[in-house]
Order: structure tokens, then C-alpha cells, then sequence
């Protein structure tokens, strides 16, 4: 995977890409990571790449310019077209499931924006996509940008040492990951689950598998309703639900 972040503070970048998971997945040629000044990609004498907004107002708007230019730049001649991802607190709320099917992609291009907003035309006409990390405002796309390629790098087969992890992530299934444990097996009195040192290979599962969903149910519920469970799990989900009505009633 080729993965190119246009924006005005590369130096931002260069710590992010050469630590940790990523770092490792760039040195193993699994993706290639390039933090881009667009400014180099101005067309004037100042190299500026924001004007004044149309019709007056507060702020500065990023030009359309310097984004198509440096964007067509990327673009290798022949090739595919690469997905161009806005970050923009108007976008699409980002998911796991966005993550994954980002991760599937061969080029993607982050925009990383500053000052007031963007010039319409560049959400238009340049942009494949407009993602948002949550209902909250910014000084810029950089730090979301980094989540974003920290999400989507890890999901790339050979990135993580344990192929399986990304597998069973929360929200990966459609509900929170179960809890883990490991030695000591008791610490302070609090003892490891039997279940999960008794060997049973199929009775862990079942028991990961209950956790999972009771997480969910705690602490988002909403989740549930999306869910993929079995019949089974339906039910014994209506029967957990029930016992805790009634412990609750009790404790009232």
C-alpha cells in the first residue's frame, strides 16, 4: 500500500511514520508512508495556499489549487486513481469497518486541512471521500490522519505479529472484545477465570464469545442491534438482560 498525507506541517509525520507497528510495516515494504507539503504546490510568488472567503467573514479558506496540483502529482501516469480522503469534522463518523475497507485499497491520499475550511470545488470535484473522528473541532487534519493510518496500516497482512489480532477487535465482530487475562493467575486475590486455563479449546471460545457480548451490552448497547448472533445468542442475551432487570428491581 502506497500512502501519501498532503499537508502544511510534515515535520508532524516524521516521528508517527518511523516508530512502532508503522515503522515496522515501512521498513518490511508493506506500505510506503510520505508526508507531502502542498504548499511546495502553490502558484504564486508567495507560495500562499489560502485567500479570503467569498462573500466576506471570518477566517481563511484553503485554495483549490495547490490540492488539485499536488494531488495529480501523486497520481501515477496510467495508473488507478487513488481514494483522497478529506479529513473534515462534516464527514462520514470513521469505523472499524471503514478502516477495513480502507485497508483494501492500494493508494490513499489524506488531506489534511487548516484555517477556516476548504474551498468548495476540492469536495467536489477532488475528494473520494470526507471522514470525521468524532463531534469535535481540530486545528487541523493531522492528528486525525495519523489515527486514520495507524488503523488502516495494522489491518494489512504481515503488519501484526499475530495474525488473528485485528481479526477479533472490538467492533471488528460487531461488538467489544472480550476481556483478557494473563500470569499471574492470582493476583491480590482476584483469580484468572477457570474456564480459560482448563484447556478446553471450545469451551474458551464460548466463554470469550459471552464476554463479548456482555461488554457490548454494558457499555454500548446500541451495538447489539447490528449484531450478527446466533439464535442461541439471542436468547441467552434476552436471559442476561432479564436477570439484570431483576437485580436492579432488587436493589431499588
Amino acid at each position: 500500500m502506497r500512502i501519501d498525507v498532503l499537508t502544511l506541517f510534515p515535520e508532524m509525520f516524521h516521528g508517527v511514520f518511523g516508530a512502532s507497528i508503522l515503522g515496522k510495516a515501512k521498513e518490511k515494504g508493506i506500505v510506503s508512508l510520505n508526508a507531502v507539503n502542498f504548499r511546495d504546490y502553490a502558484n504564486n510568488k508567495h507560495n500562499t495556499v489560502d485567500d479570503y472567503p467569498y462573500g466576506g467573514g471570518g477566517g481563511m479558506v484553503l485554495k483549490p489549487e495547490p490540492l488539485f496540483a499536488a494531488v495529480e502529482d501523486l497520481m501515477p501516469e496510467g495508473g488507478e486513481r487513488p481514494r483522497v480522503i478529506l479529513l473534515c469534522p462534516q464527514g462520514e463518523p470513521y469505523t472499524q469497518k471503514k478502516a477495513e475497507e480502507l485497508s483494501a485499497s492500494r493508494h490513499l491520499v489524506f488531506v489534511c486541512g487548516h484555517y477556516e475550511g476548504y474551498d468548495e470545488r476540492i469536495r467536489q470535484h477532488l475528494v473520494t471521500d470526507e471522514i470525521s473522528l468524532g463531534d469535535y473541532v481540530l486545528t487541523g487534519g493531522e492528528l486525525p490522519a495519523m489515527v486514520m493510518i495507524d488503523s488502516i496500516v495494522r489491518l494489512l497482512p504481515g503488519v501484526l505479529g499475530n495474525e488473528t489480532s485485528a481479526v477479533t477487535d472490538s467492533f471488528s465482530t460487531g461488538l467489544l472484545e472480550h476481556p483478557h487475562y494473563t500470569r499471574p493467575a492470582v493476583f491480590r486475590d482476584w483469580a484468572v477465570p477457570e474456564v480459560l486455563m482448563s484447556g478446553h479449546h471450545a469451551n474458551v471460545e464460548v466463554w470469550r464469545r459471552q464476554q463479548s457480548i456482555l461488554r457490548t451490552l454494558e457499555r454500548r448497547p446500541e451495538l447489539l442491534n447490528a449484531a450478527e448472533l446466533t439464535k442461541k445468542e439471542r436468547q441467552w442475551l434476552d436471559e442476561q438482560i432479564r436477570i439484570r432487570e431483576q437485580n436492579k428491581e432488587a436493589d431499588d
